[in-house]
């Protein structure tokens, strides 16, 4: 039996660290080149809420809350952590703080070889993170093959990092859906353990020496479950740092873990090997049964029960009632019997693990590059991977139905207009630029938020340049965003009888593609800034209901005041160029029997005029430029 402490954790060991030469026999997942041990001391990350008050005046307070609290541990190579604990108590935390992506109130000591977080051990770290972040179009081979090709060095042949990905996708057992699409809500595809095996051979791609896996059993049965263990297992095998959040592993999961750190409301309970962890408990006063899986024994102390509750209740044990004082109780054994000796531990185990690594460590496994591929090369792979994603998407036929059955409907309402009458094709000519000024303003809106989390993730683990992903995912969306347009312009220009002239309709249909590619980055600002869908699609539909109002046409003589509006509204400036380029000074119409009026001296035309087009060309070319400007510098704050 114990007496209140568990076993010694074993201090890293050199036979971890050294490795045989890696033969061409051996595949590519089965060796780190570059082992890193993790440390954590005293972390502590705080937040502060806001409260409202219940009262009369329903005043604001802030509270302060503390997620974690005094946490400390070590992770050699070659070995599993696992972090347990009800829901709330901090693991997801604790695991994003020491992959690096934690900003805010963080305080303590995070080493890495003795060093603190750098950009050569982001490129080294795996984060695999609860929910699998895919894109649903794309194959398992295509999903990892750009991951390669993005995320894997710049001195690698593409033949090389097709290999890489084919090893990982045997090594993963991801064989037999190797060019089955993700799949998502609306189409089945792979299932969810294997979607799960994606997720971390994305990360495996690049061979980290630090992995950290959050929740990676979350919705998976017990024999899928088993082999995604099976596979980190094999992983950690490789001389890689292992570090994993888990709910409630089952007994044959639980003993997979080399090492476990129990968490209650933020507070550790127990840190040490997990087969130790019953051992402890018991040795200071809380008797476990070996029949029960030691993980729900683990989790029912981290909630302040005892393992004989209902017993202890019987008797008037309070110590037992009480979850408060159960866990109070647990705090203050852990740091007697656990928290001093082992920073002892951690300070004494610094010299000869990491005096080994900076031996075996070659100038080649630092990356001093800020990015592992060139500018040109993210865009041309990002631009690439969307095409392909959205190929399903960019020309489904409802879109297309859509445009088409308006332009055709639109088409026979105008049907070979007269050149009499002119209020009519000036009507023509707005409703080209409402059309055009709206619809891909919506479309444009959801690019951003939608792919928010995919963002995120790819930028956390520092996959590519933030310019490269904004001018590759605006460039794709070129196809469609010109194509359709340019598909109504034909159909209607011809069906409504204007001016038959080739110059004419290709200057017509260059002001609609113009007015398109404005509106279209309006969209990506609102959604930018927002990256909430509702609320920039209602920002975008007032917006869209005062550029019409101030368009030019409904209202002639807009009060001083605000007569500004107009002058934001790019469906005005569309609206001024097509009647320029249907009209000049010199046209003239049939305003009654025999009389001829000048087209200038019409008041919808007059109140907007046909002179100084150069500059309204100029104006819609600020704010094209402007809008993207804005959204881009918006995309920055997404963290």
């Amino acid at each position: 039996m114990m007496t209140g402490q568990p076993n010694r954790p074993p201090a890293c060991d050199t036979a971890y660290l050294a490795y045989p030469p890696q033969t061409n026999s051996q595949s590519f997942l089965q060796r780190s080149l570059y082992p890193i041990i993790l440390k954590f001391e005293e972390i502590v990350y705080k937040v502060n809420y806001e409260r409202k008050g219940t009262c009369c005046g329903g005043t604001v307070s802030t509270k302060e809350r503390t997620i974690l609290n005094g946490v400390t541990g070590m992770v050699c190579p070659g070995e599993i952590l696992a972090m347990l604990g009800p829901s709330g108590s901090g693991k997801t935390t604790l695991l994003t703080a020491l992959g690096g992506r934690l900003s805010g109130r963080l305080s303590g000591k995070i080493a890495y070889n003795g060093q603190p977080f750098s950009g050569s051990i982001k490129r080294r770290t795996g984060f695999v993170a609860q929910d699998d972040v895919l894109y649903q179009h794309l194959t398992v081979f295509e999903t990892l093959l750009f991951t390669a090709l993005l995320r894997l060095p710049k001195t690698l042949t593409r033949e090389e990092k097709v290999r890489h990905v084919e090893n990982v996708i045997v090594e993963l057992g991801l064989t037999k859906c190797k060019n089955s699409m993700i799949g998502g809500p609306l189409f089945r595809g792979i299932s969810g353990g294997e979607k799960k095996r994606v997720s971390i051979g994305q990360e495996m791609l690049i061979n980290p020496s630090l992995l950290l896996l959050d929740e990676p059993t979350s919705g998976l049965d017990s024999t899928t479950a088993q082999r995604i263990l099976n596979t980190v297992k094999r992983l950690a095998n490789g001389g890689r740092t292992v570090i994993t959040t888990i709910h409630q592993p089952s007994s044959r999961l639980y003993h997979m873990f080399d090492k476990v750190v129990l968490l209650s409301e933020g507070c550790p309970i127990y840190y040490g090997p997990t087969a130790t962890a019953l051992e402890y408990f018991s040795s200071i006063g809380f008797p476990t049964s070996v029949i029960d899986n030691p993980a729900d024994i683990l989790l029912d102390l981290a909630n302040g029960i005892g393992p004989d509750f209902q017993h202890a209740t019987e008797c008037g044990d309070k110590t037992q009632q009480d979850p408060k004082s159960v866990r109070e109780f647990l705090i203050s054994a852990y740091d007697k019997n656990i928290s001093t000796r082992l920073k002892t531990e951690l300070c004494s185990s610094d010299a000869t693990s990491y005096n080994y690594i900076k031996e075996t460590s070659t100038r080649s496994d630092i990356m001093p590059e800020q990015w592992c591929t060139t500018w040109w090369h993210q865009f041309k792979v990002l631009l690439l991977r969307g095409l392909r994603e959205r190929r399903f998407d960019a020309f489904n036929r409802l879109r297309i139905f859509q445009v088409l059955s308006v332009a055709i409907l639109a088409g026979l309402l105008w049907w070979h207009t007269p050149t009499s009458h002119i209020d009519d094709r000036i009507a023509m000519l707005f409703f080209f630029s409402v059309f055009w000024g709206f619809y891909p303003l919506y479309n444009a809106v959801f690019t951003f938020p939608q792919e928010r989390t995919m963002l995120i993730k790819e930028r956390s683990s520092g996959m590519y340049r933030l310019s490269s992903y904004f001018l590759a995912r605006t460039v794709g969306d070129l196809p469609l965003e010109l194509a359709l347009p340019t598909a109504f312009t034909f159909i209607l220009y011809w069906m409504g009888g204007l001016k038959p002239d080739p110059g004419t309709f290709i200057f017509s249909l260059l002001i609609v593609l113009y007015s398109v590619l404005v509106a279209q980055s309006l969209g990506l600002a609102f959604g930018a800034l927002l990256m909430d869908v509702k609320q920039a699609a209602t920002l975008a539909s007032v917006t869209t209901l005062v550029f019409l109002i101030a368009g030019g046409y409904y209202i002639r003589q807009i009060p001083p005041f605000i007569v500004w509006l107009k002058y934001l509204s790019y469906s005005y400036y569309c609206y001024k160029l097509l009647l320029g380029v249907q009209y000049s000074e010199d046209d003239y119409y049939e305003c009654a029997t025999g009389v001829h009026c000048r087209v200038t001296d019409y008041p919808a035309v007059k109140a907007v005029g046909i002179s100084n087009l150069w500059t309204d060309v100029a104006v819609m070319a600020l704010m094209l430029v402007g809008y993207r400007f804005m959204a881009y510098l918006a995309l920055h704050r997404v963290r």
